[in-house]
């Protein structure tokens, strides 16, 4: 069995952070069902372009690997039954609404504990569910200005700039994924749930860490650094070659020796300025002036093969292309195949969550309401009858 497989999770998501929390634990076996509004087409993630086709794209494929999707409207009452029913036979009830949302949709623990007290409620919204801010919606966008990390990203006098990657998003992910698995645990060893109340503002807030720290409790002032510098290590951050880029990281004293023995400098360990790393960070000018001048007279191939071979941390700054093909991308198994009837072999990044040594076999995202049958036959045990009334009542939602 896979670590998960004993697990159900209803799923009350949409786009990115909310899928991306859940699909690590799709792929670890969790059975996740995705609640998909008819009224809305279901997850707007289908519709994202480019890659988009009828109601599905890759970006949906992305995030919603091994899930399945049952179609249904919480807010009416055959929809609400339906949903109260797959709460007394699940585990978890995952949404990222909105903070104020899961009160109004009745689906915190407060509402659900008397029909299962063991479930376990995730709410991953952009402020949480208390607070000033708890009826605002929050996106990845938004929370990386808010949160200081675009005054801090990109070079010193240039306009705020964010991660190329919705790195909030899926760091909130991560984070309502891992309470999650901590409240199902106590929920099993108690037999009591929780509510896990999770923000993106939280989340992008705890990210600042040690940043954050020298700030407060002293007179450091965050801010950005040349060719993305660390805030206080030298050398650690990226140079130009003769052809590109590639970063250089001396995090000990020892990587400094190796770098400037490499680089034909044996003698800059025991010069006054530079030998160790305060005195670095105070002649950090004229340390990296000289490195930049040595690194400019050869390739990256060159530079990055000779720091290898000394044990100094040190790799390539590689296109999103180069990157999935690296060989150890290759060997580490970081791309997936599933197979899609419109796109034919789709190829995707897989979870870096790892248990055991044994290959995890992954399917396509789902057709929205491709598992009505599954989940209200097998798993609810809904008669002909029944199942045929509630797919009638879909249909006539459907957009």
């Amino acid at each position: 069995m896979r670590p998960l497989e004993d697990v159900r999770i209803i799923a009350i998501e949409q786009y990115g952070a909310g899928p991306f929390g859940s699909v690590h634990l799709a792929d670890l076996g969790a059975e996740v069902i995705k609640i998909e509004d008819p009224s809305t087409g279901g997850d707007i993630g289908r519709y994202v372009v480019p890659e988009q086709h009828g109601e599905d794209s890759l970006f949906f494929e992305t995030f919603n690997r091994n899930k399945r999707s049952l179609s249904l409207d919480i807010s009416t009452p055959e929809g609400r039954a339906v949903f109260e029913d797959l709460v007394k036979v699940s585990d978890v009830v995952h949404s990222n609404l909105r903070g104020d949302v899961p009160a109004k949709l009745r689906i915190r623990y407060d509402d659900l504990k008397h029909l299962n007290p063991a479930i376990v409620c995730s709410s991953l919204s952009g402020f949480g569910m208390t607070g000033p801010r708890s009826a605002e919606p929050g996106y990845d966008y938004v929370l990386q200005g808010m949160a200081g990390w675009m005054d801090l990203t990109g070079e010193p006098g240039g306009p705020p700039t964010k991660s190329g990657l919705s790195l909030v998003d899926y760091s909130g992910g991560l984070v309502a994924a891992a309470s999650i698995l901590a409240a199902l645990h106590a929920a099993r060893r108690d037999g009591v749930g929780a509510d896990c109340d999770v923000s993106l503002f939280d989340t992008a807030i705890s990210m600042l860490t040690y940043p954050a720290a020298w700030q407060l409790n002293g007179d450091f002032e965050p801010r950005r650094t040349h060719h993305s510098a660390h805030p206080s290590l030298v050398p650690f951050q990226a140079f130009p070659t003769g052809d590109g880029w590639l970063v250089v990281a001396c995090p000990k004293e020892k990587f400094f020796r190796r770098l400037a023995e490499a680089l034909g400098h044996p003698e800059w360990p025991d010069d006054p300025r530079y030998r160790d790393f305060a005195a670095r960070r105070e002649n950090a000018e004229a340390l990296l002036a000289e490195l930049e001048a040595v690194f400019a007279t050869g390739t990256s191939e060159h530079w990055l093969g000779l720091l290898r071979s000394a044990g100094v941390p040190c790799g390539p700054v590689n296109t999103v292309a180069q990157a999935l093909r690296d060989p150890h991308t290759v060997a580490r198994g970081m791309v997936v195949e599933t197979e899609h009837p419109y796109f034919g072999t789709v190829r995707q990044v897989a979870s870096p969550l790892r248990v055991g040594s044994e290959k995890r076999p992954h399917t396509r995202a789902p057709r929205r309401d491709e598992d009505a049958a599954y989940v209200l036959g097998e798993v609810l045990g809904y008669d002909a009858e029944r199942i045929e009334r509630l797919r009638a009542a879909d249909r006539r939602s459907t957009v």
